[in-house]
């Protein structure tokens, strides 16, 4: 992509709170193959739909999860959301991977944490993810330790890393 068309695309892209029709499309995400291997700690099974827009639906009830959909030139194209474990606040995101590369979800991510004032935030990403990673450093996160979990889409134990913005 040229600097100029890329350029141009940053100032495309804009988040906003997500509603029910961008589901569909949070779905597609998740469940390509290659995203899914990517982000590895996934659902069992990656193509129960219904299971998956259950979930989505009860998480976008909840008053503890911020759920911002990733648009470019008005177009869903991923998401990055702020929910609660173990009473932690932690971050996930997602773009679709056609926007791989570009920066794309850098920018999103710095453009929610803005907003998004909760502190500290965890991010936890594959071993092998060096794009989320960073994506994560690139916004301030720093990696503050390790463990071994289960990744289903993986169907192995593997490593993954921890993150950590206090700022």
């Amino acid at each position: 992509m040229s600097l100029i068309k890329k350029s141009i695309y940053q100032m495309e892209l804009s988040i906003r709170e997500s509603i029910e029709s961008d589901l569909e499309f949070f779905f597609y995400i998740q469940a390509d193959e290659q995203a899914s291997y990517m982000a590895a700690f996934t659902p069992k099974n990656p193509h129960d739909k219904e299971a998956y827009l259950y979930k989505w639906r009860k998480l976008m009830k909840d008053d503890a999860i911020n759920m911002q959909t990733i648009l470019l030139a008005n177009e869903v194209v991923g998401y990055v959301v702020k929910y609660i474990t173990k009473g932690d606040a932690e971050i996930t995101y997602a773009i679709d991977k056609k926007h791989w590369g570009n920066g794309f979800t850098t920018e999103a991510v710095r453009r929610f944490l803005e907003e998004e004032q909760n502190r500290p935030i965890y991010g936890r990403v594959a071993y092998d993810n060096f794009s989320s990673q960073r994506v994560l450093e690139k916004v301030g996160f720093e990696r503050i330790g390790k463990k071994i979990g289960f990744a289903n889409a993986r169907g192995e134990d593997i490593e993954e890393y921890i993150y950590k913005l206090d700022k």
